[in-house]
């Protein structure tokens, strides 16, 4: 055969690659038309490596076997748990009616129910949650259930550890699921290795190798951050198990998070999260814990828990967020450690602004995604010009995950506003209707505001030909960071 027909062989395997990968692009139920393009275009400019990075992280498998899986757990241990003890389901007409569309899509697309006598203490420092986490381990008399994407091997993790090795001592039976990839170092340390001897059971939750990347999307994470202690309080929110130092990335210290404390109904939805993400990881069902009966502790606020994951509606939390922003008549504060959204959600969230309401965004001001970075910077300018006020933060990574509406209801949880958060990884948050605890988190939302400078138009239009470029580059690949 000819020497000079190997190159023609090479180009034509090329054209009928791309025309193929381009097809299955094309033919994704699930996937947004800009996620569509941003693939083709990635395919198309880089041969052949762009086809292996879409099959490796252009789906959202989760594999058969899972998914059916998955879809049994869910029918079989429901989130809603509003007919057990005094746990009863709000009645909406009780709400504002400025707010009732987003409790109804919540419930409508996220399968929870608005649930009231709740009370929650928001914690802004990661050193206090921490250290009263451990003070609920140590006085916790049956069981200690806790979920977390990273846990490091650092004083914060150690500390929960000592408590952990302490409650199982005491006769406490402690469950510690653990995202595979966010804590794969922690999994295999020495820390862990006295947990198991201890007998804390530590599972990995969607563990990832080189085998199941054959299989499987190995980067669809379990982002959530929950505890739930003695079947009776909750935590959740933004807060890994690491000190605020945040040991693998330093430089980027100190990493602010935002979460709270939860006793109240709440908390047996919580638990029911729990214990489906437990059950998936390690075969273990512990669904009776849900048949309990409730104990509330006195008059306290609506709440409403919204789990999302690829498996669930895969957009539904933009839909929820459409629907907030859409909702707010005079105020709307959002903090979001990465801002990469769908086009719907940005385009309703300069609605939001160009209808005159008081739009602000508050994001780190170095951020450790160099190109989420680029990403959210090559949207400032036309969000500028809508009228939303950005913020950024120099006070450290601004982890926080929250959003305040007319400082009457608030939302805050583990979701960042980017695609990975609103599309791929599992994860949980919280919407509370309660003036006094969205005022509570609106209060800390402005400590962050103060601890950051605007972005004005004229900042904007002073960066030069190149980082705009890199910028609006990296912008047209904004859906599938």
């Amino acid at each position: 055969m000819d020497v000079v027909s190997w190159p023609l062989i090479l180009l034509i395997g090329e054209l009928v690659l791309k025309v193929v990968m381009i097809a299955l692009v094309l033919l994704q139920r699930k996937k947004t038309s800009a996620a569509k393009l941003a693939w083709i275009l990635l395919i198309i400019f880089i041969p052949f490596i762009g086809t292996i990075i879409y099959l490796m992280l252009g789906t959202r498998r989760l594999g058969f076997i899972r998914r059916k899986r998955h879809k049994r757990i869910i029918a079989q241990i429901p989130q809603s748990v509003a007919e057990h003890g005094c746990a009863q389901k709000f009645e909406l007409g009780d709400v504002s009616p400025a707010y009732r569309s987003i409790t109804t899509v919540a419930e409508t697309v996220g399968a929870g129910f608005v649930l009231e006598d709740n009370h929650a203490l928001l914690f802004g420092d990661s050193d206090k949650l921490i250290h009263a986490l451990a003070v609920d381990i140590d006085k916790s008399t049956q069981h200690c259930h806790i979920l977390s994407y990273i846990m490091l091997e650092d004083d914060a993790g150690k500390l929960i550890a000592s408590a952990l090795i302490r409650a199982t001592a005491r006769g406490v039976v402690c469950r510690l699921l653990l995202d595979g990839m966010g804590s794969k170092d922690f999994l295999n340390s020495k820390t862990c290795r006295d947990l198991r001897e201890a007998g804390v059971r530590v599972v990995a939750a969607l563990p990832a190798n080189i085998f199941r990347a054959l299989l499987v999307r190995i980067d669809l994470r379990n982002h959530r951050k929950i505890a739930v202690i003695d079947n009776s309080i909750g935590y959740m929110g933004s807060n890994n198990i690491a000190e605020p130092s945040f040991a693998p990335k330093p430089k980027f210290a100190p990493w602010v998070d935002a979460s709270v404390r939860l006793t109240g109904p709440i908390v047996r939805e919580l638990h029911a999260i729990f214990i489906q993400d437990w059950f998936m990881d390690s075969d273990e069902d512990l669904v009776e814990f849900l048949s309990e009966p409730i104990v509330c502790s006195g008059k306290g606020f609506p709440a409403q828990l919204m789990a999302t994951g690829p498996n669930s509606n895969n957009q539904a939390l933009s839909q929820l967020l459409q629907t907030a922003f859409f909702a707010a008549q005079e105020e709307l504060v959002i903090t979001t450690p990465y801002f990469c959204p769908d086009d719907a959600t940005e385009s309703a969230l300069l609605i939001c602004a160009k209808r005159g309401v008081q739009t602000h965004l508050v994001i780190p001001a170095r951020n450790d995604s160099r190109l989420v970075a680029a990403a959210s910077r090559s949207s400032f300018s036309k969000l500028i010009h809508a009228g939303v006020q950005i913020h950024e933060f120099h006070g450290g990574l601004l982890h926080a995950k929250t959003l305040t509406i007319d400082r009457k209801v608030a939302l805050i949880g583990s979701a960042n506003l980017d695609r990975r958060s609103l599309e791929l990884n599992f994860e949980v948050n919280m919407l509370v209707f309660d003036t006094d605890f969205a005022s509570e988190l609106r209060f800390l939302q402005t400590s962050y505001m103060e601890q950051s400078v605007p972005v004005l138009e004229e900042n904007v239009e002073n960066w030069s030909i190149q980082t705009r470029l890199w910028q609006n580059a990296i912008g047209l690949i904004a859906p599938i960071l």
